[in-house]
C-alpha cells in the first residue's frame, strides 16, 4: 500500500491539484474527486501489475490490447485517447463518481491480499515441471576462449528458460519503440533530443532488460560458481559481449527507420555506439548493487522488480540517458544535428577505448559485492 511506486505520484497530483484549486480557481469539490478517482486508478494498476507478474496468461492479454490500441492509434484506424480524455475528465465534472474507482481498488486490493495468502506457504512453487535435458554443444564459441563457458551458460538459459525468453521478446518489442518518436506520432516527442533517446532504447533493448540484472540471472547458482575458481573478469566480459551482439543485431534490425530520414537511423546507430561503449559498463557496475534474485522458470516480476531499484541504480540513470541527451544538446546548439550526433558517438567510442580500466573498476565493486549478493541469493532461494 506504502510502497515506492505508489507513493511517487503523489509529489506531481498532491501539488497539481494544490494549484488547480489555488491558483486556477478550480471547485475544490470537483478537483478532490478528480484526484481520488486518480490516485485510485493508480493503486489499481499497481495492484493488477501484482497479476500480470504472476500469470502468464494476463500478461500477455494486456500486452495485446496495449499493442493493438497502439496500432490502431498509429495508422488512424481508431483513437482510443478520444475516449479515454472523456474518461478522465468524467471524475472532475461528477466528482461523487469517484467513489466507483475507489471501490475498484479496494476490491483489487482484496484480492490481492487473499492472492498472497493463498501462496503463503513453504512448500507452494517447490513444484517445477520436468523437461528432457537439451545437449547444447555451442562449440563455435570456444573461439572466444575463456569466456567460452560463460557464453554457453547464458545462451543456454536464454533458450531454455521462460523468464529469459520473455526479456528476449520484450527486447524486440523496444526496437519498434522508435515509432512513437521518429514517425511523429507523438506530439510532445518531436523535439531532436528524443532522437537519442529513442535512439539508445532502440538499440539498446535487450542491454537494458538482461544487462541490468547481471548477476541476478545466475542467481539460482552464483554461491556454488562464486566458490570456483574463475575469474570475475571472464564472466564479465562474457556478459558484455553478448550485450554488444545483442545491440549490433538489434540496430540492424532498425534499418527500417532510415525510411523516417537519415537522422531517424543515425540516432539509432549512435545510441548503438554510446550503449556499447559506455551504457553496457554501466549496466554491469548498477547490477552490482541489484541482489535479488530471478526465478527462471515463470514470468513473475516480467516488468521489474521494485526491489531492483536503490538510490545507486537510480543515480546511474544519469549516464545512461540524461548524459548523451545533454551530450547531444550540446552539440546541437553549438553547430546543429550532424555535430550532436558526432558527440554521443565519440563518448561511446571513447568509453569502448578505455574499456579496460572500465572493466577493473567494475571487477573490484563485483568483489566487494560478492559475500553480500551471495547472502542475499541464499536468502531468497
Amino acid at each position: 500500500m506504502f510502497s515506492f511506486f505508489n507513493i511517487v505520484h503523489a509529489f506531481f497530483f498532491i501539488p497539481f491539484s494544490i494549484v488547480l484549486v489555488l491558483k486556477g480557481n478550480y471547485p475544490a469539490l470537483n478537483i478532490l474527486g478528480w484526484h481520488l478517482a486518480i490516485l485510485a486508478l493508480i493503486y489499481s494498476n499497481n495492484f493488477i501489475n501484482i497479476f500480470v507478474n504472476s500469470k502468464d496468461a494476463v500478461f500477455y492479454s494486456i500486452l495485446a490490447i496495449i499493442l493493438t490500441f497502439v496500432g490502431l492509434l498509429y495508422f488512424n484506424v481508431f483513437d482510443i485517447t478520444q475516449y479515454t480524455s472523456v474518461f478522465f475528465k468524467l471524475f472532475y465534472d461528477f466528482p461523487y463518481i469517484a467513489l466507483l474507482p475507489l471501490a475498484i481498488a479496494f476490491l483489487l486490493y482484496k484480492l490481492a491480499f487473499n492472492y498472497f495468502k493463498a501462496h503463503f506457504y513453504l512448500d507452494a512453487g517447490l513444484a517445477k515441471e520436468v523437461k528432457i535435458a537439451e545437449n547444447d554443444n555451442l562449440t563455435y564459441l570456444n573461439r572466444f576462449g575463456s569466456m567460452a563457458t560463460f557464453l554457453k551458460n547464458d545462451i543456454r538459459l536464454i533458450k531454455r528458460n521462460k523468464r529469459s525468453k520473455t526479456t528476449v521478446f520484450l527486447s524486440v518489442l523496444f526496437i519498434f519503440y522508435g515509432l512513437l518518436f521518429f514517425t511523429g506520432a507523438v506530439e510532445a516527442y518531436k523535439g531532436p533530443f528524443w532522437r537519442v533517446f529513442a535512439g539508445i532504447f532502440v538499440s539498446g533493448g535487450f542491454l537494458f532488460s538482461f544487462g541490468q540484472f547481471v548477476p541476478s540471472w545466475d542467481s539460482a547458482y552464483y554461491p556454488l560458481m562464486m566458490s570456483q575458481n574463475i575469474r570475475y573478469k571472464d564472466y564479465l566480459e562474457s556478459k558484455w559481449y553478448l550485450m554488444v551482439i545483442a545491440t549490433i543485431f538489434s540496430t540492424v534490425l532498425a534499418s527500417f527507420y532510415m525510411f523516417w530520414g537519415w537522422q531517424a537511423y543515425a540516432a539509432v546507430v549512435v545510441g548503438a555506439i554510446y550503449n556499447i561503449g559506455l551504457n553496457s559498463h554501466v549496466v554491469l557496475w548498477g547490477g552490482a548493487y541489484i541482489k535479488t534474485p530471478i526465478d527462471l522458470t515463470s514470468n513473475k516480476k516480467a516488468f521489474g522488480d521494485k526491489k531492483a531499484f536503490n538510490a545507486k541504480t537510480l543515480l546511474l540513470i544519469i549516464p545512461k540517458l540524461l548524459l548523451p541527451m545533454g551530450i547531444y544538446a550540446l552539440g546541437h546548439f553549438l553547430q546543429g544535428e550532424a555535430l550532436g550526433f558526432i558527440l554521443v558517438a565519440l563518448c561511446g567510442l571513447l568509453g569502448f577505448l578505455f574499456k579496460n580500466k572500465v572493466f577493473q573498476i567494475i571487477e573490484k565493486i563485483y568483489k566487494s559485492e560478492k559475500y553480500k549478493t551471495i547472502a542475499a541469493y541464499k536468502e531468497n532461494n
